[in-house]
C-alpha cells in the first residue's frame, strides 16, 4: 500500500466514527471502512462485523455527544499495516478529554480487516 492508500483508509475509518447521520449512513460508512468480518477491539470493545462495530460507534456518540474524533498526527504505514493517534474533540470548545492510539491492519481491498485501539487518556467517569 502506498502512503496515500493508508491515509485514504483511515480517513475512511474517520469518517465512519463521525457520522452524525441516520443509521442507515452509519452502516454505509462502517461497509466503506471495514471488510465485512472486520473487528474492531478496545479495552472497552471488541466487536466483528458491521452491525456490531457499528452499535460500537453509536455507543460512544451516545456517551459523547456533540464530539468529533480527529486524527492527531499522520498516519504511519507499511505492508498492510498502519499506526495512527488521535482525539475525541468537543466540537463546542475544543477540549479533547478522551484519546489514544489505534494500530490497524488492512484486508486486500484496502478496507480495514482488524483495529486493535488503545486509549491514552480517558475522563474519570468512562
Amino acid at each position: 500500500m502506498s502512503q496515500n492508500r493508508y491515509e485514504t483508509a483511515v480517513a475512511r475509518y474517520f469518517e465512519a466514527w463521525n457520522v452524525s447521520g441516520s443509521a442507515e449512513e452509519l452502516a454505509k460508512a462502517v461497509e466503506a471502512a471495514w471488510s465485512a468480518d472486520g473487528r474492531y477491539t478496545d479495552p472497552m470493545s471488541d466487536a466483528t462485523g458491521y452491525e456490531a462495530i457499528a452499535a460500537v460507534i453509536g455507543a460512544v456518540h451516545a456517551q459523547f455527544p456533540g464530539f468529533e474524533f480527529r486524527l492527531d498526527g499522520a498516519v504511519d504505514g507499511h505492508h498492510d499495516l498502519a499506526r495512527f493517534r488521535w482525539e475525541l474533540v468537543s466540537v463546542a470548545d475544543g477540549s479533547a478529554p478522551v484519546a489514544g492510539s489505534d494500530v490497524v491492519t488492512f484486508a486486500e481491498d484496502g478496507r480495514i480487516a482488524t483495529v486493535a485501539g488503545f486509549l491514552d487518556r480517558v475522563p474519570p467517569t468512562a
